[in-house]
């Protein structure tokens, strides 16, 4: 409540204990003022108390919460259940409208404030980052494989006869299949092995030769990855984004979980400069440590991020935009950035750790020069105890996992996975030919050095375990 222009009686209250009380709210006011008229990140991250005050102003300000509101229509946010009320704040209207992303949405003013300033501030932190070439972003209420459907889709939209997408193969199924949700055709291009540091890199001469053979007019667009599990390196996306400005073909980043690295946004940034890149997506759960739902779109073009926005269908839910609004001002500029810095140093001791008991157990872990958040351990010594067709290799990861060890994946030699048709030979490993297994580990974002230390005490147990009981 605003008690400016409110007379007290100084029988309810005396007059000096008010003003004090009523000092402390005005900076709580210029706190929101300032946010609301600068519309970026704040440097410093707001207290529980003051972040739920706004939110319940906000939502205050939707329809469905006003005490004369007469609602005929067939959508009119009511909410059945109190706990599921008081789970969203009491915001039920969504955000857009049908067929609009970014429209104002008439029964729900508090909703949109929410969800454009949520935007700004999104905005303001890829500026922040180093993304000072990005014009745009919005937050998508889908987890980032639909997302980089909606934005296949929205290309589509522009290249109506074009249906092939050339993608740089990464073995994780969400990224293949928005692709063929889509209804397009996928080009799997094939990674460069480089032998001397057991890495995988982008093959951007296969790029360039699968255009000519198409045809440029028929590529619907090209479409890389950042980050991903290594041995996989983060693609050339520089080589590839001035290929695509050379062809004029669109180029489609999937960047889920790069936002928390300085040396991908630098490749992004340098990209859009030098090159072409249409959309970049990413995670808001990976990067923002919110609930699994959202993604991140952004561009260089924000006519672009218009079209994107009016091709969502209907209007979209305002659960993932309130996560993230409330975790921004949570965090603040600061605080995101002590995060930043923290991931980073939890990386370089997670490699010094594991380079340590690869040394000591015979193993390697590839130079993965351009992959600065995963990092591989062979397998070679344990699996040398089997034979090649034996799958128990996999076992070392249920093992990690039965102990609590989540994350972890053991990438084992022969497997076979088909997706909507198409055959993956050694999937898990973004490669044709696989000769030794290995496992993964990432540093991400909120990852403590005490679980660090942890996750090797157990892995030596259980690879101790797991050579006796192959003996």
């Amino acid at each position: 409540m605003n008690f400016d222009g409110i007379t007290v009686p100084r029988t309810l209250v005396p007059h000096n204990y008010l003003q004090l009380a009523l000092a402390a709210q005005r900076g709580r006011q210029r706190q929101v003022k300032e946010l609301l008229e600068k519309r970026k990140l704040p440097e410093h991250g707001w207290r529980d108390e003051e972040i739920e005050q706004l939110v319940h102003q906000l939502a205050a300000l939707d329809s469905n919460n006003f005490t004369h509101n007469v609602g005929l229509g067939e959508r009119e946010a009511r909410i059945a259940c109190k706990l599921v009320a008081r789970r969203h704040y009491n915001f039920g209207h969504g955000i857009g409208r049908s067929g609009d992303l970014l429209e104002a949405q008439p029964k729900a003013a508090g909703s949109t404030l929410m969800a454009n300033l949520t935007n700004a501030m999104l905005l303001d932190l890829l500026h922040m980052l180093g993304l000072q070439s990005c014009h745009g972003c919005f937050l998508v209420p889908l987890a980032t494989g639909m997302t980089l459907t909606l934005c296949l889709q929205a290309l589509r939209k522009r290249r109506p006869n074009a249906r092939y997408v050339l993608w740089s193969r990464i073995d994780q199924k969400s990224c293949f299949k928005a692709i063929t949700a889509a209804g397009l055709e996928p080009i799997v291009i094939p990674h460069v092995v480089l032998k001397e540091e057991h890495a995988l890199a982008t093959d951007c001469q296969k790029f360039e030769q699968r255009i000519q053979e198409l045809g440029a007019h028929n590529i619907l667009c090209l479409y890389s990855t950042t980050s991903c599990f290594a041995p996989r390196n983060c693609d050339n996306i520089v080589e590839l984004a001035k290929l695509a400005k050379r062809e004029s073909v669109p180029h489609l980043v999937n960047n889920a979980y790069g936002l928390q690295c300085e040396a991908i946004i630098s490749q992004l940034e340098k990209a859009q400069r030098v090159g072409r890149i249409d959309y970049f997506v990413q995670s808001t759960d990976k990067n923002l440590m919110v609930p699994v739902g959202g993604a991140i779109v952004a561009s260089s073009d924000a006519q672009l991020l218009e079209q994107l926005a009016s091709s969502y269908a209907g209007r979209a839910s305002s659960s993932q935009t309130l996560d993230v609004f409330m975790t921004l001002l949570s965090l603040g500029r600061n605080g995101y950035q002590m995060l930043l810095r923290e991931r980073q140093q939890n990386f370089e001791y997670l490699k010094q750790r594991l380079q340590q008991f690869a040394a000591e157990h015979n193993e390697i872990v590839p130079q993965c020069k351009n992959n600065p958040i995963s990092l591989a351990l062979t397998l070679s010594t344990l699996n040398s105890e089997h034979n090649e067709a034996d799958n128990s290799i996999t076992q070392l990861g249920a093992m990690l996992h039965a102990r609590g060890v989540s994350g972890v994946r053991v990438v084992n030699v022969g497997q076979t996975k088909s997706i909507d048709g198409h055959e993956f030979k050694h999937f898990g490993s973004h490669r044709e030919l696989l000769q030794t297994p290995y496992l993964t580990v990432a540093a991400a974002l909120g990852v403590h050095r005490p679980e660090i230390d942890k996750f090797f005490v157990i892995l030596d147990k259980c690879w101790t375990q797991f050579k006796k009981t192959s003996a």
